[in-house]
């Protein structure tokens, strides 16, 4: 059901710079929530448009008492299916193909994309069907950062040649990648603690040298008992055996 009420609005909506809609069920009917870039010409004057929309999903679609919300997009181009609608009506008016590739890819890089990537397939200069495709920047093209940072959409461009099929890929600036490293900032020491940079101080202060001094001649007497009484073991054992030999 709503892929159809979605078909609809794109097919109905296009020149409005329809993007996408929400459907919520409520106790009071169903409540139909539509994205577009331009909501004066979805409300129309004196709401006329609204009121057309709504008996169309009432009747044609058999939703229980819908009621129409249109909100605007931010930015529309960082949407895929705002620019590839435009793609789609520079091709209809008769516009090259290139200049409207790039055009849209100019605005997209400018909003502040990570990346876009414009494909347009079919019969498009002559009777051979081929491939055009326009890139700048970096589009996920599989993995996790594919399904969560990528906006794709595709429309089908009728023409005297044959049908053009257009896609519009866009990397979003929030876009994080697998091997992106991000460094945190080293916390502040709480009261009481010492930093690293003022226990390096301590170590290199003449404090620190007097207590290694200090520390070395604790070692060297430590190391000077032990001698003496090593001497005092020997001369008793001497001692021992000049007894035993008297005897």
């Amino acid at each position: 059901m709503q892929n159809n009420i979605d078909e609809y609005f794109k097919s109905r909506l296009a020149r409005a710079g329809y993007s996408k809609l929400e459907i919520h069920k409520t106790p009071l009917g169903t409540r139909v929530v539509i994205f577009a870039e331009r909501p004066g010409m979805v409300i129309g004057r004196r709401g006329r448009s609204v009121k057309q929309l709504t008996n169309d999903l009432e009747n044609i679609f058999n939703l229980e008492n819908p009621q129409i919300e249109v909100n605007q997009i931010p930015v529309p181009e960082l949407n895929a299916q705002v620019m590839v609608q435009r793609i789609a009506s520079g091709l209809v008016r008769g516009i090259h193909f290139r200049r409207a590739g790039y055009s849209v890819l100019r605005r997209v890089m400018k909003a502040g994309a990570r990346g876009v990537e414009i494909t347009i397939k079919g019969k498009i200069t002559s009777q051979r069907a081929r491939t055009e495709k326009f890139r700048e920047g970096f589009v996920a093209k599989c993995g996790e950062p594919a399904l969560l940072y990528v906006d794709q959409a595709t429309v089908h461009v009728p023409r005297k040649s044959g049908v053009l099929g257009v896609t519009v890929k866009i990397m979003l600036p929030d876009g994080v990648l697998p091997d992106e490293v991000k460094f945190i900032p080293r916390p502040e020491p709480e009261e009481g603690e010492i930093d690293e940079e003022e226990f390096e101080e301590i170590i290199e202060s003449p404090i620190a040298e007097l207590i290694e001094e200090e520390s070395k001649k604790e070692e060297s007497k430590k190391e000077e008992s032990k001698k003496e009484e090593s001497k005092k073991e020997e001369s008793k054992k001497e001692e021992s055996k000049e007894e035993e030999s008297r005897q």
